[in-house]
């Protein structure tokens, strides 16, 4: 059974984290090579990360990782670096449609055969961050098996549509029901946006609680003391697994 209840972020340029990682009790640590790594530092960061890969998970954890998508021509780079023993995901950002997904598959596959992991072993995260990735989200969902959830993305989504982004988060309500209504009907699961003001443990709280009642069952945390909140939200009550 896969467990995402708390995916935690740690920026693939900062080998501090980086070292932290095996001590977080996450259900998931993401070595990051997109967003939190600025242009200048992606190469350097690739090697850092490809080092870490098997240390990041012994805690327990899972690992992932979250590579630049097609779009930035860097997609294959991050992937030879990171495919090997101990990585159990990649995360494909910014996802617009079935073909990116089914490229990646087609990439996995390979790179699995060509250094003898099990075929199939490397899930898929996608990353919901576009207005047309909302519309397309259903047809990436279920391109490919190897698909375990989707993660729906505010912040960028709220840039594509040009607006703010807001406390009251009114103006991504639609999109971030939407996520988690196709997570459900492709047999996905859905991992709701990150809560920037981690200091606000009260805010993050109330609305991680208002992300389950659409759906949701984890959340990508960009905060360590996300986790045990998360825990304690997403971990059905006894009541519930006896039903």
């Amino acid at each position: 059974m896969v467990v995402l209840r708390s995916v935690m972020y740690v920026p693939g340029n900062n080998m501090r984290m980086i070292e932290k990682a095996p001590t977080l009790p996450a259900d998931v640590i993401v070595l990051d090579l997109e967003d939190s790594v600025p242009p200048a530092e992606k190469e350097t960061a690739r090697f850092m990360v490809k080092d870490s890969v098997k240390k990041a998970g012994e805690g327990g954890a899972d690992v992932y990782c979250r590579i630049n998508g097609w779009v930035t021509g860097l997609t294959d780079e991050d992937l030879n670096a990171v495919v090997q023993p101990g990585l159990n995901g990649i995360v494909l950002p910014k996802t617009e449609g079935r073909e990116e997904v089914l490229k990646l598959e087609k990439r996995l596959e390979e790179l699995e055969k060509e250094r003898g992991l099990k075929p199939g072993s490397i899930a898929v995260q996608l990353l919901i961050e576009t207005a047309r990735g909302v519309v397309l989200a259903y047809e990436a969902a279920t391109a490919s098996k190897r698909v375990n959830s989707l993660v729906f993305g505010a912040v960028d989504y709220t840039r594509d549509m040009r607006v703010e982004l807001t406390k009251e988060a009114t103006e991504t309500f639609h999109a971030r029901a939407q996520v988690a209504l196709v997570a459900r009907a492709a047999g996905a699961i859905a991992i709701d946006n990150p809560y920037t003001a981690y200091a606000d443990v009260e805010g993050y709280t109330k609305d991680t609680k208002f992300g389950r009642q659409l759906g949701y069952e984890g959340r990508m945390l960009i905060h360590p003391t996300q986790i045990e909140p998360s825990h304690q939200i997403y971990t059905p009550s006894k009541e519930a697994v006896d039903y």
